[in-house]
């Protein structure tokens, strides 16, 4: 059998490197990833540059790009590591579950997640789920974790996005404030208005009434949905129900329905992996947490 020897390529590390700058487009942010300084990761790339006999890189203020041939290079590079991510997975001896780490926020954790954990590990033995709930998003790009679920738009650069749970809203609030409410829509533009984030959910809930909503001092928001439906059951202010997302917690609550107008969400919430194909595990939690999401 022949085997090429070290000296007809170079060393994988380096190419590993190659690939996490061209990810970052920055060496310093790729030596961050590492854990290397930004001078060794300059001298890998340095070293690779050589040995092809071309730059791979164009170097500008704010950090780097590739070259068309850096392009080329890199993209076959990628497509090299996937085989043999995927033939490590596929051939090594597992010594115990495979882990997948996921990173939520809490109010999903709480709201969603975790009524299902026990479902999404049932699937697979051989899987064992690690979450990590926080506030903060987690660098999947940079291996921090393997899936992550985020609320938005669908719009994450560098990441790949994929749509888990659509939304519909509509206002509800604790049944002693709804009493008080008075006719809508006015009743609804004199009470405090409940929001995590920031008020895209209700200018479209609005919107669709021809209201334009503007920021008003009188509205609360809070970091976490589940802190918004606290404070909507307190009576602090009228919230809006994400649909089917906060049903449980909504008639857990006691909250009443306002409206039966409703709107579709412009957010949701979405499944972030690395651009690329996912490790086989990966994939299949992400599946059956589609399959859960669609169930009634």
């Amino acid at each position: 059998m022949d085997h090429s020897s070290p000296a007809q390529r170079p060393p994988l590390d380096s190419l590993d490197t190659i690939c996490a700058a061209a990810r970052h487009e920055s060496f310093s942010a790729a030596a961050e990833a590492l854990g290397l300084t930004h001078g060794a990761v300059s001298r890998r790339v340095a070293t690779v540059e050589a040995w092809l006999g071309t730059a791979l890189f164009e170097r500008h203020g704010r950090g780097v790009w590739l070259t068309p041939d850096g392009q080329r290079f890199v993209s076959r590079i990628e497509a090299a590591f996937r085989l043999i991510d995927e033939a490590a997975v596929r051939w090594r001896r597992r010594r115990g579950p495979e882990v997948v780490r996921i990173s939520v926020v809490p109010g999903f954790a709480k709201l969603w997640l975790f009524g299902r954990l026990a479902a999404l590990e049932q699937g697979d033995p051989a899987l064992r789920i690690e979450i990590a709930v926080e506030g903060r998003n987690a660098d999947v790009e940079g291996g921090e974790a393997d899936l992550a679920v985020r609320y938005g738009a669908g719009n994450w650069p560098g990441l790949q996005a994929v749509r888990l749970l659509p939304e519909r809203l509509y206002p509800v609030a604790h049944p002693d404030l709804a009493r008080r409410l008075g006719p809508l829509p006015d009743g609804l533009l004199r009470a405090p208005l409940l929001h995590d984030s920031d008020l895209t959910g209700w200018r479209t809930w609005f919107a669709a009434g021809g209201i334009a909503l503007k920021p008003r001092p009188q509205d609360r928001r809070f970091e976490d949905y589940t802190l918004v439906l606290a404070a909507a059951e307190a009576g602090l202010g009228v919230a809006l129900a994400r649909a089917p997302f906060s049903d449980r917690a909504v008639r857990a609550g006691g909250l009443v329905r306002l409206a039966e107008h409703e709107v579709p969400s412009p957010l949701t919430y979405h499944l972030l992996t690395r651009t690329g194909s996912a490790r086989p595990a990966v994939a299949a939690l992400m599946a059956r947490m589609l399959e859960l999401a669609a169930s009634p």
